[in-house]
């Protein structure tokens, strides 16, 4: 029997059907991307990157927002980014304090869902800040990637790549310190007397 519409708890839906298919091209995209077959890890990574618009897209028009698909979306998008930046850095293509500076940030995160978790909260909401930044490094490190290419084309990416960078990386940053304020308000209000 179908959910009705508006049902948060749904599971099947076509947006979590895509968020889903994402996170199993993330293999295929380390296994392409560590072997040198750059031009097919950059297809997956873009239909990767088409598909994280799309389901969001869906999940509004459709009416099929979950809270399966609030926590699944951006799992896939962690995922694809710390592969992406693992597998780059090894072949040298981007430097090993790129994939820390980013990582850190997300580990920071992860750390706040124990407290929020133990205060009976779910994850939290995501900002517009932190989409903002989350996009921006998934067209850096296409573009990183595609950087890697002689000529012309080899340097119009490098430099794009690398402003998305630098502009990711502070949106990320900045969402972190939003998020950590926002747990913050929440903690400090479960934690009052009643």
């Amino acid at each position: 029997m179908p959910a009705e519409s508006g049902d948060s708890s749904r599971i099947v839906t076509v947006p979590n059907a895509i968020s889903a298919v994402r996170l199993l091209l993330v293999p295929l995209f380390a296994v392409l991307l560590v072997q040198h077959h750059d031009a097919w890890a950059f297809v997956v990574l873009a239909v990767s990157g088409a598909s994280d618009w799309l389901d969001g897209v869906l999940a509004r028009r459709l009416d099929q927002v979950s809270e399966l698909g609030k926590v699944l979306d951006p799992a896939a998008d962690r995922l694809f980014i710390l592969v992406t930046l693992v597998a780059l850095a090894w072949r040298d293509v981007v430097p090993w304090w790129l994939v820390v500076v980013i990582v850190l940030r997300d580990v920071l995160m992860g750390a706040l869902l124990v407290p929020l978790a133990h205060q009976g909260y779910g994850p939290l909401p995501v900002h517009f800040v932190g989409k903002a930044g989350t996009f921006a490094l998934l067209y850096a490190l296409p573009l990183l990637l595609l950087a890697q290419r002689s000529g012309p084309m080899g340097t119009a990416a490098l430099v794009l790549g690398w402003a998305f960078a630098w502009w990711g990386i502070g949106l990320y940053w900045l969402a972190g310190a939003l998020y950590v304020t926002q747990a913050r308000r929440l903690l400090g209000v479960s934690e009052s007397p009643t």
